[in-house]
């Protein structure tokens, strides 16, 4: 049986998504979400305080990622760090398939083809090991869904969003964009309606009035099953104590905004030149919700670049439908092509051997980056040594040190901001910035070891300090003493 060239081409093009996000781990938080789930299987309690740290020991501790932590720490139990990639990056590329079951149907694959690959070629620095990608999951079958019903008028393509909720306000905190999305679509439909009422002095259509009755309803269901979490309604809050925390935003690396001057950035400008030429060009009127969703999801992609993924994922098949009708792309698909579907045949095979060759590197590779970013050695030299005291460690190494030293050794940071605060957040990059009265902060804290990247300026100073000697030193780590 020949396999028709628009297949050939799909199973090319999702075969490559899955081959670029295959990648060692490489996100700091990911040590202590191992370690949580680690933690919860032994204890089969979920944390309520913190355990990790001495800094913050006993405050509230919102494990908001509860679940996504305990199916982390399972799959790294039975398959190590292989299975782990492997899972997440099936669940891109399954977000991503989503992506595409939205883009028109009467435009050649190509035509979406492209614009998800730009999409996701835009979004895979922030792609890894990390509950997010649930969220980036989600919301792209939270969009699919919406985008049938409102096409079907089939009330089916609802019932599985408020169990998805259920799972999602378990397994991450991006929840919050569920709901977004859901009051987008309501707001949309309710602006056409008013619209259509008081612009064209029209009769409103039972059918559109009836949707947004059931939209409404989905929403309020959403909202019921919320609370079902070991946080209660204390979850409704939390994701705004980041949003809105000065001090967060400013400090950590994916809350800031995209650097176009970095070469990483490019396809997302690309997109975004693409997405408003084709716009303009275009004659095709675009929905409300559909813009709606898009400057309120660009918005957020140029605020903070951890939402560039979620910006592609709602705009890739906007960007297909507006170049297939700018340059008029109708063709048959399924018209067999004995030159495409050979090309297509080459491709697939190419992408699956350097798939398996990637999954085959992958343990050598994860040892090779555990080691040349983090510190390894010098953990090692801290289990080995056991030096009494108090920690004081860089925020991007919190959570590694979590992994290999607790409980013997409580962090004095790690990437939990939320749990810490903007106030301590502060007070630890006055230190870890060596500014002015830094000395007196780290004498202030009792701290008796300071672990810290070698090129810190943290380090620079201790090193003139009289008060500190190096007890540990390697090319990426230091680990300082006080006299």
């Amino acid at each position: 049986m020949k396999i028709s060239v628009r297949n050939l081409f799909l199973v090319m093009l999702f075969s490559a998504i899955f081959y670029i996000s295959i990648r060692p781990i490489n996100d700091p938080d990911f040590w202590w979400h191992l370690r949580s789930g680690q933690l919860m299987e032994e204890t089969q309690t979920i944390p309520r305080t913190d355990p990790f740290s001495w800094s913050a020991q006993g405050n509230p501790w919102i494990t908001h990622e509860w679940l996504s932590e305990q199916i982390i720490y399972q799959l790294y139990s039975v398959g190590s760090f292989q299975l782990l990639v492997i899972t997440f990056s099936l669940i891109i590329t399954v977000a991503y398939f989503f992506g595409y079951k939205r883009c028109p149907s009467d435009s050649m694959p190509y035509v979406a083809g492209f614009s998800l690959l730009l999409g996701a070629l835009a979004s895979r620095s922030l792609w890894g090991v990390r509950p997010q990608m649930i969220t980036l999951l989600f919301t792209s079958v939270f969009l699919f869904l919406l985008d049938s019903y409102l096409k079907t008028g089939n009330a089916k393509k609802l019932i599985p969003i408020p169990i998805i909720m259920l799972l999602w306000v378990n397994l991450h905190a991006g929840y919050i964009l569920g709901i977004a999305v859901e009051l987008t679509y309501v707001a949309g439909l309710l602006l056409e309606l008013v619209f259509v009422k008081f612009v064209r002095k029209e009769n409103l259509d039972k059918d559109a009035t009836g949707k947004l009755k059931l939209l409404v309803g989905v929403v309020a269901a959403s909202l019921l099953v919320m609370p079902i979490n070991p946080a209660g309604l204390r979850i409704f809050t939390y994701p705004f104590q980041t949003l809105f925390d000065s001090a967060m935003q400013k400090y950590i690396q994916e809350w800031l905004s995209p650097d176009f001057h970095e070469l990483i950035w490019l396809p997302l400008a690309l997109m975004i030149l693409a997405l408003i030429g084709s716009g303009m060009t275009g004659k095709h009127r675009t929905s409300i919700t559909k813009i709606i969703l898009t400057l309120g999801f660009g918005f957020a992609a140029l605020r903070s670049m951890r939402h560039v993924p979620l910006f592609a994922i709602v705009v890739i098949p906007i960007l297909a439908e507006q170049i297939s009708n700018l340059v008029k792309i109708r063709a048959s698909v399924q018209t067999p092509s004995r030159p495409l579907r050979l090309v297509n045949t080459i491709l697939v095979i190419a992408v699956a051997v350097v798939t398996i060759l990637a999954l085959v590197k992958l343990p050598a590779q994860q040892q090779e980056a555990e080691a040349k970013n983090y510190p390894k050695a010098a953990a090692d030299w801290i289990i080995s040594n056991q030096p009494e005291g108090k920690l004081f460690n860089s925020y991007n190494w919190g959570g590694y040190l979590i992994w290999r030293l607790y409980p013997e050794y409580p962090v004095y940071i790690d990437g939990r901001a939320d749990l810490y605060g903007g106030t301590f957040l502060t007070n630890y990059m006055d230190i870890y910035s060596a500014t002015s009265g830094w000395e007196e902060k780290l004498n202030q804290e009792n701290i008796d070891i300071v672990f810290v990247e070698g090129d810190s300026r943290l380090a620079d100073a201790l090193k003139q300090s009289p008060n500190w000697e190096i007890a540990y030193e390697d090319t990426l780590s230091v680990i300082f003493a006080a006299k």
